[in-house]
C-alpha cells in the first residue's frame, strides 16, 4: 500500500482540532473537511454590519472552500483534477443551486463521484458549507 503520512499545510487555515489537513494513504489523499475559514479565521462570504446582521454567500463560500482544497492538495503535488471523491455538507439545502453552480465552474461530468447531504450546523455559524475529498496521486 505504500506509505501512510499526515499534514499539516503552513498558510492554511489551522484545524479546529487535532487532525490533519491531509492524509497520504499510498496513492490516495484524503482531506479533512475543509470550510471556508481562512488562515487569519475570518469567513470568506460572511459579513457581519454595525448591527450584527450577517450576511452570508455561498458562492462565495464554495470558492473559498475550493481554493482551501487547491491548496492542500499542491502541498501534496496534486490538483483539483486528481479528486476522485467529493463529500459536501450544506447547512440549508436552498444553498444547493449556488454551490452547485459554482462546483461546475471547477468539475465537469468527467470530475469526481459526489455526494451532497444537509447537516444541522457546522462548527461556526456563519460556515454554511464543509467539503471533503479524496484525491489519486500515486507516489514517486
Amino acid at each position: 500500500m505504500g506509505k501512510i503520512e499526515s499534514k499539516i499545510v503552513e498558510g492554511r487555515p489551522k484545524p479546529r482540532g487535532k487532525y490533519p489537513h491531509l492524509k497520504r494513504a499510498g496513492d490516495f489523499l484524503i482531506l479533512s473537511g475543509t470550510s471556508a475559514r481562512q488562515p487569519d479565521n475570518s469567513i470568506a462570504g460572511a459579513q457581519v454590519d454595525d448591527l450584527g446582521t450577517a450576511r452570508l454567500d455561498i458562492r462565495q463560500q464554495t470558492r473559498a472552500v475550493i481554493e482551501n482544497i487547491r491548496g492542500i492538495l499542491q502541498s501534496a503535488g496534486a490538483h483539483l483534477t486528481d479528486v476522485v471523491e467529493v463529500t459536501t455538507y450544506l447547512v440549508n439545502m436552498n444553498d444547493f443551486a449556488g454551490y452547485n453552480e459554482v462546483y461546475g465552474e471547477h468539475f465537469g461530468y468527467d470530475g469526481p463521484a459526489r455526494t451532497t447531504v444537509a447537516v444541522h450546523q457546522l462548527p461556526h455559524p456563519h460556515l454554511l458549507i464543509e467539503i471533503r475529498a479524496v484525491a489519486y496521486k500515486p507516489e514517486k
